[in-house]
């Protein structure tokens, strides 16, 4: 296909690369098949010890003279990575879709994440800001400052292969840091890609080795990060198992850690919801990436006066769904990542019939020409209760639960009654409802909307969620000041000196 030989995607390609230099390392060959049609994409060699070792202080070193570039400067080659990225955005947005399943205008929207990032990134390599504090002794001056923790390390996850890692490396290259980052190995060519774009950018701008680091590999790499204590900040997107033992081990070595886990998201449709918008939001939250977001909607908690005639337009509006290959434009739902997604697909759906689901919308594997791969589902839609084991569960596909609510209490309650707690919405032209919604008694998750849906975070907001989703944030607002450290700062320009609360120590 031209959009792999135009980003340099060959049969095999090295996978570890600490900038501009690609390293031989002797770890095994993963094969990246496509979901789209089952073919296989390309093979790329994975990290063993050494290479990683390498790497790690390759990125070190790079680090000693990246820190001392003046941000500006820093924020100047972020800003040519995104000229880049705009160059690359159909060959990139096309892999991105082809690799991973999503339609081929999320591909699209995918990179322009990562252009977003870069010129969010830019304006703020000016604006890292410290404050200044009155000292109570005179003559005394005291401010903080903000200065790079060193390596950062970035696993990313297979649903978002390029736009999370750029929400973290963006920031952290303007904050002074050096990355590494293992990009999902069920995504591996995507992370080639990206490499190869910014290693032209950094080598016409003579940025050291080492500052943009890429290696590959399965659980055991993540492992090695999680317990490397020369990486002070690791940022992993994935499960709340893997973040869970992750979150454990970096806090074990007094590491810090950014955590975007899983989510468990809703809608709330109340009776004073413009119903035809509301839809909008819904499907899309539903089916977009084939329910493979951590943003997904999972749940609509629909207030009963409204269920029946809801639920009639949400069943009208899947039967015109359109599923098939991502890169054709005009499908809608394109495959599941893999066939192990597929049978965890099937379990949920089995496991919610046995609990007492009603499925309005039956789902099932699609089968046939232009289905090979066997990763196309049916989305569906099952009546429930919140209660039901498999509701309080993150399914990665799409399978939405609607369920009743009568008074709005009842419905923040349901919304917020699950271990999850990323995002979360009400749909509702009703003043009240919505600021008590967003109030301190209303949605417990890290992103609560109004008329919009849970899913299409923009980067100018901090991004991530609580309880189980990990607590972590990343993109915009002050996700920054995690990939930095704080250090306070006291000048004494006076001829003495002075003791803080009045302590006197004469000898």
């Amino acid at each position: 296909m031209d959009f792999l030989q135009t980003l340099g995607i060959e049969a095999t390609n090295q996978g570890v690369s600490t900038g501009v230099n690609w390293l031989n390392s002797q770890g095994s060959i993963i094969d990246s098949y496509s979901p789209v049609d089952g073919k296989k994409i390309g093979a790329i060699k994975t990290t063993d010890v050494n290479a990683y070792n390498q790497v790690i202080q390759i990125s070190i070193e790079g680090g000693k003279t990246w820190k001392q570039w003046p941000a500006p400067k820093r924020g100047e080659i972020v800003r040519q990575v995104g000229e880049a990225l705009r160059q690359y955005k159909e060959p990139l947005g096309k892999l991105v879709s082809y690799e991973m399943g999503k339609s081929l205008q999320e591909g699209y929207g995918e990179v322009q994440e990562m252009i977003d990032i870069c010129d969010f990134a830019v304006g703020l390599s000016r604006q890292l800001y410290g404050l200044t504090m009155h000292s109570e002794r005179s003559a005394h001056r005291m401010y903080e400052q903000w200065h790079p923790l060193g390596v950062v390390g970035i696993i990313s996850a297979f649903n978002f292969p390029v736009a999370v890692w750029s929400w973290n490396a963006a920031l952290a290259w303007v904050c002074g840091n050096t990355t590494i980052w293992k990009p999902s190995e069920k995504t591996p060519l995507c992370g080639i890609a990206i490499q190869k774009i910014v290693a032209t950018v950094f080598k016409k701008n003579q940025v050291p080795e080492g500052v943009n680091c890429l290696i590959q590999g399965a659980r055991e790499v993540g492992e090695w990060m999680s317990n490397d204590n020369r990486l002070p900040l690791i940022s992993a997107t994935g499960s709340t198992r893997m973040g869970k033992a992750l979150s454990a081990t970096v806090a074990g070595r007094l590491g810090k850690s950014i955590l975007e886990l899983g989510g468990n998201n809703a809608i709330i449709i109340s009776q004073h919801a413009d119903l035809d918008m509301s839809l909008i939001g819904a499907v899309f939250g539903a089916v977009g990436t084939a329910g493979q977001r951590c943003t997904t909607t999972r749940r609509l908690i629909i207030h009963e006066s409204v269920y029946d005639n809801f639920t009639s337009k949400l069943i009208k509006a899947y039967a015109q769904l359109k599923i098939g290959n991502p890169l054709d434009a005009n499908n809608h739902v394109g495959p599941l990542i893999d066939v192990d997604a597929v049978n965890m697909y099937l379990n949920a759906i089995e496991q919610c019939k046995q609990q007492g689901g009603t499925f309005l919308v039956e789902g099932g594997v699609i089968n046939g020409a232009g289905f090979e791969s066997g990763c196309y589902v049916k989305p569906c839609i099952a009546e429930v209760t919140n209660d039901l084991p498999i509701v309080q569960h993150e399914t990665f596909a799409p399978i939405l639960y609607v369920m009743k609510y009568s008074t709005l209490d009842e419905a923040i309650e349901l919304q917020n009654g699950v271990p999850q707690g990323l995002s979360s919405s009400i749909m509702t032209l009703n003043m009240r409802e919505s600021e008590l919604f967003l109030s301190a008694i209303g949605s417990d998750c890290g992103i609560a909307n109004v008329n919009i849906g849970t899913s299409g975070a923009e980067i100018g907001g901090a991004f991530g969620g609580e309880k189980e989703t990990g607590g972590g944030r990343e993109s915009g607002s002050d996700a920054w000041k995690a990939y930095m450290r704080r250090q306070t700062n006291t000048i004494n320009w006076g001829n003495n000196l002075p003791l803080a609360q009045g302590i006197q120590f004469d000898f």
